[in-house]
């Protein structure tokens, strides 16, 4: 029986040049508990001290963090890390929590509307990492009508339930519509609606066995339901489908390496970095990478 890789652990000197830490950096990280002087630093560690040094590179004053982290933590006990586990971002010097396009202040739990209005441009730029899907050839005029009508309200939360309803229309109209039922499936993701998401994302695969994004957005389902293992089949699917989709190869690994097979996960963070090396990403796809052990029959000096 193979056994589980080790997991990486890291210093606070490697720390600091993966992530450019200064002086200064280093005292705010501290001031947030991040940063010890006398232990080492998981890959979880890692993520969270980038997450910390983005918002207060954004404008975020340390206080903003820590009560932040602080009231997240008492709305849910179970989150053990809300750096790594609940997206923070700073919108007009606030300090606001997003799950998907929803934002709300982590304080109350307030939801905070009028979000940026995203032109044609980074809407397509955004699809390659959302998992939305445009089909190639509409079966009809009829489904494609709602079909576009359902894009353009999925980028708006207050249009959402609309959205829905033009997505259902189309699968109404025709039922092997697979690009519906993907996006359909993210929307129902998104509003907490978990079984009916899976239900859409299995539809889309069902009708369409190449629909990768379907397969990877059942990956990011089981792992948002703490379901690893399912995750890791999911994403290796959606691999099988599409060879060269990065994000699932950047998914795949960090599930890979958080269920103890760290060096499984050394291939598909190779692989995503040669797909996607100016990604702002790549800088975590490489930190496990930085330490290669040498080849059998070497020896370090």
């Amino acid at each position: 029986m193979q056994r589980p890789s080790p997991e990486r652990i890291y210093g606070l000197r490697e720390l600091t040049r993966i992530l450019s830490l200064t002086p200064k950096r280093v005292a705010q990280l501290r001031r947030l508990d991040l940063l010890r002087r006398d232990s080492g630093y998981t890959f979880r560690d890692l993520l969270a001290l980038r997450a910390a040094s983005a918002l207060l590179d954004a404008g975020a004053s340390v206080r903003q963090i820590r009560d932040a982290l602080a009231a997240l933590r008492k709305q849910d006990p179970k989150i053990e890390n809300p750096l790594t586990e609940v997206r923070l971002i700073v919108d007009g010097g606030r300090l606001l929590a997003q799950s998907d396009r929803v934002r709300f202040d982590p304080r109350s739990g307030q939801t905070v509307l009028g979000l940026e209005i995203v032109d044609i441009t980074k809407a397509a730029e955004a699809t390659l990492t959302t998992g939305l899907v445009r089909p190639l050839q509409p079966p009809t005029e009829q489904a494609e009508i709602w079909f576009d009508r359902a894009s353009e309200w999925d980028a708006d939360p207050v249009q959402w339930e609309n959205a829905v309803e033009a997505y259902r229309r189309v699968i109404a109209i025709d039922p092997t519509y697979a690009a519906a039922w993907n996006n359909l499936g993210l929307l129902l993701h998104r509003m907490g609606q978990y079984d009916e998401a899976r239900t859409a994302y299995t539809s889309a695969l069902e009708q369409d066995h190449a629909c990768a994004e379907a397969a990877y957005n059942l990956g990011s389902l089981d792992e948002d339901a703490g379901k690893v293992e399912e995750a890791i089949a999911h994403y290796q699917r959606a691999l099988e489908i599409k060879p060269d989709y990065a994000d699932a190869h950047f998914n795949l690994a960090a599930a890979l390496a958080r269920s103890g097979h760290g060096g499984d996960a050394t291939k598909h963070w190779q692989r995503y970095l040669e797909l996607d090396a100016g990604s702002p990403w790549a800088r975590i796809a490489r930190a496990p990478l930085d330490v290669v052990e040498p080849p059998e029959g070497t020896r370090s000096e």
